[in-house]
């Protein structure tokens, strides 16, 4: 569906220094551009958006595109996974697909990437950047204005509609060249170079195995939801712990009937949020194991030496269980860790 706003060009926008600064090259030769950031559960910065738009002066849009991400790596990504358990190929043919179905409802001509050449081992090396153009077919409607130089002129610079003399030819893994840009730009906020993709972070992605591994049909607020507090997993039973209010907050916003929302009565302390797979019923011995793996986060309930009673909620019932606070190792709950996820994510790679 057409908007009434239309612009010239749509940007990638992750909000890293290399996405402003190309929108920015392109905004210079007086181009209307819009900015897309992509948002799944492992990357995306919403929140900011407001304040990415007031201090870079560039229109921005977020675009949801979890449920499409989590298909991808559950079909195993095409192109294989880099250290951890990120598909950076496969990630921006999404995202490039994505972009290009969006350029008709804003009247767009073409597409910016932040790419420089050879900054990234997977994703950024010229044959890498060839399979993205090619499996996203976006080869004549993208531009790379910080590495134009070093590739073959786009359509939209050979028809006079960007000033390629006024494009970059940047090449690998210095930023010395886009400090220079964004001190010359005025920009006093500069983002930091850390990725931000949870995937690509061994703690962040040991957090989604087991969703892998043990859920049937896992969806995009699963995967949200494991971004959350603290994660046990005993077999097949997933609980999820809050580590401050702000956690406590978030996991009431995703608790559903069918979930096991487990609160202390008596003491201050975290909720526990225990989510059911599919055809995975808790037994009351788990529920209790849940319970008082959760009492053992609030310190004043363990320094009772007492038992404490914590309430249960489930399918729009509530009651009280006593139980000892428990860590729970010797009843098998334990945290996901990036060992086990690296020995799964060989043996599922290898089928």
């Amino acid at each position: 569906m057409q908007t009434s706003i239309q612009y010239q060009a749509l940007a990638l926008f992750s909000g890293g220094l290399d996405s402003i600064l190309a929108t920015k090259v392109i905004q210079q030769q007086g181009i209307s551009v819009l900015g897309i950031h992509f948002v799944s559960p492992f990357f995306g910065e919403p929140q900011s958006i407001e304040h990415w738009q007031k201090i870079y002066t560039i229109p921005i849009i977020a675009y949801d595109i979890g449920k499409e991400y989590v298909e991808m790596l559950r079909a195993r990504p095409e192109h294989g996974f880099g250290k951890v358990l990120n598909p950076c190929i496969d990630c921006k043919v999404l995202m490039f697909t994505k972009a290009k179905q969006l350029m008709a409802d804003y009247g767009a001509q073409f597409l910016i990437s932040g790419t420089v050449v050879g900054q990234r081992p997977m994703s950024q090396r010229r044959d890498a950047i060839n399979i993205v153009d090619r499996d996203a077919d976006i080869r004549q409607i993208v531009l790379s204005p910080l590495s134009a130089l070093r590739l073959k002129p786009t359509p939209m610079e050979e028809n006079g509609l960007v000033d390629r003399s006024k494009l970059l030819g940047l090449w690998g893994r210095g930023r010395k060249a886009q400090l220079q840009m964004a001190k010359d730009l005025g920009m006093t906020e500069i983002p930091t170079p850390a990725g931000g993709c949870r995937l690509a972070d061994k703690e962040a992605a040991a957090r989604y195995f087991p969703l892998f591994q043990y859920h049937a049909d896992p969806q995009a607020e699963d995967f949200e939801l494991s971004n959350i507090g603290r994660q046990y997993w005993k077999k097949r039973s997933w609980l999820s712990i809050g580590r401050d209010q702000h956690d406590n907050n978030l996991l009431e916003t995703f608790h559903k009937d069918s979930d096991y929302c487990f609160r202390l009565a008596s003491f201050p302390g975290p909720i526990g949020l225990g989510r059911p797979l599919p055809d995975v019923p808790w037994s009351e011995i788990r529920i209790e194991e849940a319970a008082s793996l959760v009492a053992s986060f609030s310190p004043k309930a363990k320094k009772s030496l007492r038992s404490v009673d914590v309430i249960v909620g489930h399918n729009g019932t509530k009651k009280a269980i006593s139980v000892l606070p428990d860590r729970g190792q010797e009843n098998g709950w334990f945290p996901p860790e990036w060992a086990q996820t690296e020995e799964w994510k060989k043996a599922w790679v290898r089928k």
